[in-house]
This record gives structure tokens, sequence and C-alpha cells, in this order.
């Protein structure tokens, strides 16, 4: 099964960014769809943005819409996610996960990285 690691987390003020990324083991198939879901405290875990591996088709959740980005590299097996104008709401675990349906329910992804944190607060 292939492994996922998520780096980039931390801690920044309202209105910051950061660029969250994920490294995985091994070379997606051409159908694999790569999303980031993520764990607010207390919560359940939530849907935020997928991407097909190939064809670089994006979905977002309407809560992070026109301010996150979901891209990949290819070549290097990574996969990003570009948080911009971020809220306090925005802070959870970031995690992210490999399918192989387009989908924001996180059942159809087998693979999942241990996660990153990220803080939004003054």
């Amino acid at each position: 099964q292939v492994q996922l690691q998520e780096s980039g987390g931390g801690s920044v003020q309202p209105g910051g960014s950061l660029r969250l990324s994920c490294v995985a083991s091994a070379r997606p198939f051409s159908r694999s769809v790569e999303a980031w879901f993520r764990q607010p405290p207390g919560k359940e875990r939530e849907f935020v943005a997928l991407i097909r591996w190939h064809g670089g088709s994006a979905f977002y959740a309407d809560s992070v819409k026109g301010r996150f980005t979901i891209s990949r590299d290819n070549p290097a097996n990574t996969l990003y996610l570009q948080v911009d104008s971020l809220k306090p709401e925005d802070t959870a675990v970031y995690f992210c996960a490999r399918g192989y349906e387009y989908s924001s329910n996180q059942q159809a992804y087998d693979s999942w990285g241990q996660g990153t944190q990220v803080t939004v607060a003054c």
C-alpha cells in the first residue's frame, strides 16, 4: 500500500497562507484521484479538495473555494494544497488521501497520510 506523508503545516495569523505538501512513496495509477481532507478540533473529518492525477480536474468544498488551490507535481509524486486567506475556522489537522473515485466521500480513499496541523489564530 502506498505511503503518504504530509508536511507544511504550522501556526499562522488570520489572512495568512501556507503550502501543504503530500509526498507519495509510489507513483499513482493513471486513474488515481488524490484529495485533501481536514479534521477540526472536536469535529468529524471533512472534505476539502480533490484532483485527478492525470487530467487535472479539481473540485473544492464550498467553504474553501476561491481560497485554497490543489495541485500536483506528477514526476515528484507530490500533491499540494495552497491555503490562502486563512480563517480561524480553517484550524484542523489536514490529511492527504489517494483513491480511484472522483468523490468527496472519504470512504472512496484507501490510502491516507498521518496529517499535518494547521492552526489559525491571532
